[in-house]
Parts: structure tokens; sequence; C-alpha cells
């Protein structure tokens, strides 16, 4: 009986021991994410454009993202400044020079994932590009 005891309380021993170590790798590689999206003309140019016309196709849909890692909060670009970047690189696969052509319908997709000790943030913009045939 003490014998079985024994085996009993070291198996005991070996099933914590393997759900610490179970709990401490979950906790290591777990994360949180969060997602938010902006749509809207967010355009700030002054020139007015009337789209209720048939003088317009649209020719692509361009995309632009921006990345930035946080460790202890430090790091990174701000908000305005992901947006920002995320914008150009969306303008610098448009095509937008030599013809007439404009960006509309454009998006703003944050997401955000937290790690232990770091997160990392995403903006990703979109617009469909239309052409003026008229």
């Amino acid at each position: 009986m003490l014998n079985f005891a024994f085996i009993f309380t070291k198996n005991i021993f070996k099933m914590k021991k393997s759900f610490l170590a179970l709990g401490v790798t979950l906790l290591l590689f777990s994360s949180c994410a969060t997602h938010s999206a902006y749509t809207g003309n967010l355009n700030t140019h002054q020139t007015n454009v009337v789209l209720s016309e048939n003088n317009f196709t649209v020719t692509d849909h361009v995309s632009g993202s921006a990345n930035a890692t946080y460790v202890l909060g430090f790091g990174g670009l701000n908000k305005e400044s992901l947006i920002d970047a995320a914008r150009q690189d969306m303008y610098s696969k448009a095509n937008l020079v030599g013809g007439s052509r404009a960006l509309v319908n454009e998006t703003f997709d944050t997401k955000s994932s937290f790690f232990l000790l770091f997160w990392k943030k995403k903006v990703t913009t979109s617009a469909n590009v239309i052409e003026f045939t008229k």
C-alpha cells in the first residue's frame, strides 16, 4: 500500500509540473488583437468632383500599408505617421501621374496585436482608381 501511495504522489507531481509548463507556454505564446476600420471620403483636397454622371470608369483598386512595433510602449511611429506612410505607399502604386485619374472610396483599416511585452500596429489603406473619360 505504501508503494502505491508513493507512485500516486509522484504521478500527481508530474501532472502538476506538466500543467504548469503548459500554462507558461500558453502565456508566452498568447496574444490579443483589435481591429478597426474607417470608411469614407477622407481626402482633404479642395477639388470637388461630381461622380453622378457617367463620365468615368473604375480602372483599378490599390492598397498600401505601414507597420510599427512597440516594445514596452517605445518605438514605432504615431498613428498619424502610420496613416501617412500607408497612404504614400498606396499613392505610389496608383499611377495617377499623366492622366485624368483620381482615388475615391478611400478606406483605412487598423490592426493592433498585443503580445507579452510588445505590440504591433498595422495600418492598411485602400481606394478605387477612377479615370475620367469626358
